[in-house]
Formats: structure tokens, sequence, C-alpha cells
């Protein structure tokens, strides 16, 4: 007959308290190893066909603060070379690599949402700063995450949310409709956005074959196949348009 503790086998109850057993990560299972002779992926994501004007938006309250400045739609920017801006580029078939980086940080200034796209490792503190000295609140609308509503009156500069899963989340405030924006949970660091030309770089690589993945919001995904030699650059260009 084999010694149990409330059903649990006394050699995995001792080990559990000894501390002998670790326990497994998150199912992801991203594995972070001493990167010596990596490569760099590097590109640029472009529009195609002829690039959109910005919708001006309409500012209805609070205006001594969210009136200071224009603003426009942000879920679609293209620059003068065609660049886009946040799209999220991915390797979707990695398994060991770099550590991941803290967590990210997303300001409420001049009633935006500052970054428009937030990465931020799964597990890490996300930060989200009230630089604007008025009431807002973080909605976020996700699924493998429970979602959240809170409000951030102007006397709480800082909150901090941690989430579980890997995920891409919507973001919106109850308060100033015309608030969005998004958080990228994501699973290991070989994750980035496009800046305002359009242009990435993920440093680091593990020399292998990869896929890479391009998300924007507007324009949905794409993907492209890359391999990485160590310590070089492989140069990327891809053309995005509407669906």
């Amino acid at each position: 007959m084999r010694n149990v503790q409330h059903g649990i086998p006394w050699v995995l109850v001792l080990s559990l308290t000894l501390g002998l057993v670790t326990l497994p990560h998150p199912t992801w299972g991203y594995e972070a190893i001493d990167v010596t002779d990596g490569g760099t992926i590097a590109g640029t994501v472009q529009f195609a066909g002829d690039p959109p004007t910005p919708t001006k938006l309409e500012i209805t309250k609070d205006l001594e603060v969210c009136g200071k400045t224009e603003k426009v739609e942000e879920s679609l920017l293209v620059g003068p070379n065609k660049g886009i801006k946040n799209v999220v580029v991915s390797i979707t078939n990695i398994q060991r690599g770099k550590k991941l980086d803290g967590g990210g940080v997303l300001d409420q200034k001049d009633c935006v949402y500052t970054p428009h796209v937030v990465l931020s490792p799964v597990g890490a503190e996300l930060t989200i700063l009230n630089s604007d000295g008025i009431l807002h609140n973080v909605h976020t609308h996700s699924t493998k995450n429970p979602p959240f509503n809170k409000a951030q009156p102007k006397f709480r500069k800082e909150m901090k949310e941690t989430f579980a899963h890997p995920e891409t989340i919507k973001v919106t405030c109850d308060a100033h409709g015309w608030m969005s924006g998004w958080f990228v949970i994501h699973e290991h660091p070989y994750y980035t956005v496009t800046d305002d030309t359009g242009a990435f770089q993920l440093t680091d690589v593990p020399p292998g074959d990869y896929e890479l993945k391009f998300w924007h919001e507007t324009l949905g995904e794409a993907i492209q196949k890359v391999s990485v030699k160590p310590k070089e650059t492989t140069t990327v260009a891809l053309t995005m348009g509407p669906q």
C-alpha cells in the first residue's frame, strides 16, 4: 500500500515541499539561452497602392486636455514612402533564444493611447500610466486572458497588469470613445512593431529557418519564410494592402 497524503503520492509531496520538482512553465514552453552567433532580420512593410489620408478624430469631451492637439484615426497610418506603421512582426516557430524583455508601458497622454501597440511578455507586469490628470478607463477585450474594465482617475497615476497567456488584445476607453490601442502579449522576445517608415528589426536570432508573421489591425496577416545565418542580416521586404 503506497503512502499518500490527500490522494497525492508521498514522494511528490516531499519533492514539492523541498523544492525538488520544477513545475512546467505555461504551455508555450519557450527556453531562454545565451545566443552568441545570432543573426538579424531587418526590413520594411509598405502599403500597396495609394496611401490613405488619415481620418481626423472629433473630440467631444474634456476639451481642455483632449482638445489641445489634433488627433487622427491610428488604425492605418502610412508614411510618405508608403511605409506602414504599427505592423507587428514576429517569428512563429522559435523555441529557444534570448531571454524575454521586461513589461511594456502604455501611457494615456493628450487622450491618446501611446504607443498605439504595446508589446509585453507573458507573466511580466505591464505598466499603465495616466499622464492627463483626468479620469480615464482601460477596457480590454480579451478571450484567453480575463478581460478587465478599470477606471484610472487623475490621482491614480499608474496601474500594473499581468497577462498569463499570449494574445492580441484590443484596448478601449469608455470615457473617451475615440481612444483605442492594442496589447500584444507575447511568449518569446522575437516580436517588434514597425516604425513611422515601416521599418523593423529583430536581433540575436539563433541561426535557422523561420516563419515570419506580419499582423496589422486593418490589413490582416501575412506570412514569409526567412533563413537566418550566424552573425548576418537577412533583409525582408513586404507589401500589404486592403483585404
